[in-house]
């Protein structure tokens, strides 16, 4: 490790602290991830279908990432609380796995990364919770930040993980 790192959630003590965002202006930010549950043909069939038996898959993993990008301060210890002010999940069905994007925009002094992150997560493991009585085997995987713009950093992006 360098002598000239500096952490950016360290103190001179090296105690971890949040860092003060008070004086930046607030900005329209907007963060995209992807993420994947790597499900069995049954399955996915089962999805196609509409026959899980807990009921609309989608729906329940669609709401439960949108409510988890608001809850991110409560689950990473040095996010700021910001205004999530949109937020959207979206899930595809593929041929092994489902596929979720979620892209949340706020109008703040911070990026919305994690949040966008959190959603993909939360509604992954919600596929996993509601397809877990057909096959126990599905699992998540590429969960990733594809883009996002806005802040001091400007743009960014990359393809979806292969």
């Amino acid at each position: 490790m360098s002598k000239d790192l500096t952490f950016t959630h360290l103190n001179e003590a090296g105690t971890a602290y949040m860092v003060d965002v008070t004086a930046k202006t607030p900005t329209v930010r907007e963060a995209t991830a992807y993420g994947e549950v790597a499900c069995s043909s049954e399955v996915m069939s089962a999805l196609r279908d509409n026959r899980v038996p807990k009921g609309d898959v989608l729906a329940v993993a669609r709401i439960a990432g949108i409510s988890a990008a608001k809850k991110v301060p409560e689950l990473l210890p040095l996010a700021h609380t910001i205004g999530v002010h949109g937020c959207s999940v979206e899930l595809e069905l593929r041929d092994d796995h489902v596929a979720i994007t979620a892209t949340v925009r706020t109008a703040d002094r911070t990026g919305v990364e994690m949040e966008a992150l959190t959603a993909v997560s939360v509604a992954a493991l919600a596929v996993i919770d509601m397809v877990k009585g057909v096959d126990r085997s599905a699992y998540i995987r590429r969960s990733a930040i594809i883009a996002k713009s806005g802040g001091r950093s400007g743009d960014w992006s990359r393809e979806i993980p292969q």
